[in-house]
């Protein structure tokens, strides 16, 4: 659905038919779709100027480029990037597109993120990443799948402390802070699909964020809103929906 809403190619039928009924009632989710997108390319560039080089990607999704290994080494042509997804059709498409450069790394691990054990002791990270050095985490619009049951704050302490100080954390989270009606009925469309969502307020998304963590600024804001481009299209945060974070392992 989200590829769909981003005018890709790889969704099928019942995608479509799930993703035109969430437009019915949240006719922006196409508007914050393009700018979670934009978010996460303008953290990645942050993380890079800060001097930071390997990526761990949790909830990948279908490849859309540009990706964030392609992002990334424009500022660092070594970086090494790990995409993270528990879909085996995003595993398919990752892995005959997600190619390696000469003098970077990009590998691709089929896991939960409700099982990041599993994430960080996989083969592919462990060839690809050196947890001793810092590593950007990426939960772009991943962990409003998480229900409270599934303990969110819980998943992303015990990957960011899996982590070297320096590490930075990219974030962003659906919310019903600006939109509740939408955001509601937009959840129940996922639910008749056996899919949990939940969204959360500014504040329980920033209860996410580890301790030992410092944001960087402009902090938890909707993420047209975390240092934009110039340029770049004005929307109201109702259009948006999202609020979106980076933080830094202290």
């Amino acid at each position: 659905m989200y590829d769909y809403f981003l005018g890709g190619k790889n969704n099928f039928p019942a995608d479509r038919a799930a993703a035109e009924q969430v437009l019915r009632v949240a006719p922006s989710v196409r508007v914050w779709a393009r700018e979670n997108r934009a978010f996460l390319h303008r953290a990645a560039r942050y993380a890079a100027h800060a001097g930071v080089d390997q990526y761990l990607d949790v909830g990948t999704g279908f490849p859309a480029a540009p990706n964030l290994h392609e992002i990334a080494r424009k500022t660092t042509p070594a970086a090494r990037v790990v995409y993270v997804d528990n879909d085996p059709l995003v595993s398919v498409h990752a892995r005959a597109l997600l190619t390696s450069p000469p003098d970077g790394r990009t590998a691709y691990v089929e896991a939960d993120l409700r099982s990041p054990e599993a994430i960080l002791s996989s083969e592919e990270l462990g060839a690809t990443l050196d947890l001793s050095r810092a590593v950007v985490l990426s939960l772009v619009a991943v962990l409003h799948f998480l229900p409270d049951d599934d303990d969110p704050a819980g998943v992303v302490r015990r990957l960011v402390d899996a982590l070297a100080p320096g590490s930075c954390l990219i974030l962003s989270h659906g919310t019903g802070d600006f939109a509740p009606e939408a955001a509601r009925r937009g959840a129940e469309i996922y639910r008749e699909r056996g899919i949990a969502v939940q969204a959360r307020s500014k504040a329980e998304i920033a209860a996410l964020v580890p301790a030992g963590m410092a944001l960087v600024e402009p902090g938890v804001v909707p993420i047209h809103r975390w240092r934009p481009d110039a340029g770049s299209g004005e929307y109201g945060d109702t259009e948006i929906g999202v609020y979106g974070l980076v933080a830094r392992k202290l």
